[in-house]
């Protein structure tokens, strides 16, 4: 009988797990930052001259009449919502790689709700003065629209944009709880898209309010493809995320067609499309990098101006309006001009004075809540 040892066996091969692919560092992109604030500008020209309503009264008469030939360029600038959300899912997706929940949860609060107070507060004095702006609330209803709930508590909003804060915010939960939570990788952003583009495909079908709230079909094509641009700009030209992008697109297409346009009503549907291929072509141009020449360092201001402007620049924009043109007889296009340069001061200061100095110490204070 051998005294030697007995030869042992090779421990069986793993079965080999293709490596996620290599990401580029996080860097920020300027020419984004220009983007948002194109978007915003397309809003702003849309509640000044593309739409009638309270605007119409700021005015005395129809845009329509007043800007004959920027009306109906204008009323397609409703389109930069669906513009802000492909860039809010690029954003995001950018913005919390590598972050934990809490981090996540704290710099989105530290960065929506300061400026988003100072607006309320803003256009709730403004009210006072001259209450054609907006519709007066009771003071349990100004305390609701603080906390940025009011819809779904079926408050009056008192600032008439937070609706888009409101699909926003529930954009974050489902990013947050099924992608940040586990850890943000490029599988998880992948399976996300995929799942979430099904999931409004067949709400779209079934409908019912629960899919509504959750899922919001109307909007997530734009969420989704803003999330698989990023997946380009960071892993490169991979065919999976390019797909998400086309078919986020395609749908795309379908909402905003369907919601806009109508038998009758001002906008052709090409022009709709168009705009909306412009916003995720735009958006595909960052992700590609042809746009690193633009990266001027003005674009940063232009970017940090975007939320405090898109907040402040309706209601106020209108009371603006009707001082200088109704009140002091300013003539149409001095007047648009004088209310937009004023409403990206307003933003600069509330950015200046209000987003700087208190964003990071709300920041600070969250974390040892």
């Amino acid at each position: 009988m051998s005294l030697a040892s007995p030869t042992l066996a090779p421990p069986p091969a793993k079965t080999a797990v293709a490596p996620a692919p290599p990401g580029r560092p996080h860097t920020r992109l300027l020419a984004l930052d220009g983007l948002r604030l194109v978007a915003a500008l397309m809003v702003c020209l849309y509640h000044y001259t593309g739409r009638g309503g309270v605007v119409s009264a700021s005015w005395h008469q129809n845009p329509d009449l007043v800007f004959p030939t920027l009306s109906g360029a204008a009323a397609y600038g409703c389109l930069g919502v669906e513009f802000f959300f492909v860039i809010s899912g690029f954003v995001i997706c950018m913005s919390s790689w590598g972050r934990s929940l809490g981090d996540f949860f704290r710099s989105r609060v530290a960065r929506l709700y300061p400026a988003y107070w100072v607006a309320l507060l803003l256009v709730t004095g403004a009210s006072l003065v001259l209450p054609a702006v907006v519709h007066a609330v009771r003071p349990d209803e100004f305390l609701v629209n603080l906390t940025m709930l009011q819809q779904p508590m079926g408050v009056p909003r008192v600032l008439g944009v937070c609706w888009t804060l409101w699909v926003e915010v529930r954009f974050y939960a489902l990013f947050a709880l099924t992608v940040v939570l586990p850890g943000v990788t490029y599988r998880r952003v992948v399976l996300f898209c995929s799942v979430w583009t099904l999931a409004a495909v067949l709400s779209t079908a079934a409908g019912g309010p629960w899919a509504e709230l959750v899922v919001m079909p109307g909007y997530a094509p734009y969420f989704i493809g803003g999330l698989a641009l990023y997946l380009v700009h960071r892993f490169g030209g991979r065919l999976l995320p390019w797909g998400i992008v086309a078919v986020s697109w395609i749908l795309g297409l379908r909402m905003a067609t369907q919601g806009l346009w109508r038998a009758g009503a001002p906008r052709d549907p090409y022009v709709v499309m168009l705009v909306v291929t412009l916003a995720f072509a735009a958006v595909a141009a960052v992700a590609a990098g042809w746009t690193h020449r633009a990266n001027r360092p003005w674009l940063t201001t232009a970017g940090a101006l975007t939320y405090p402007f898109y907040l402040v620049h309706e209601h106020l924009g209108w009371f603006v309006i009707r001082v200088l043109h109704r009140a002091w007889g300013l003539p149409p296009w001095p007047t648009l001009a004088v209310t937009v340069l004023g409403m990206l001061g307003l933003a600069w200061l509330i950015h200046r004075f209000v987003e700087k100095p208190f964003g990071p110490r709300l920041k600070r204070a969250l974390k040892y809540a």
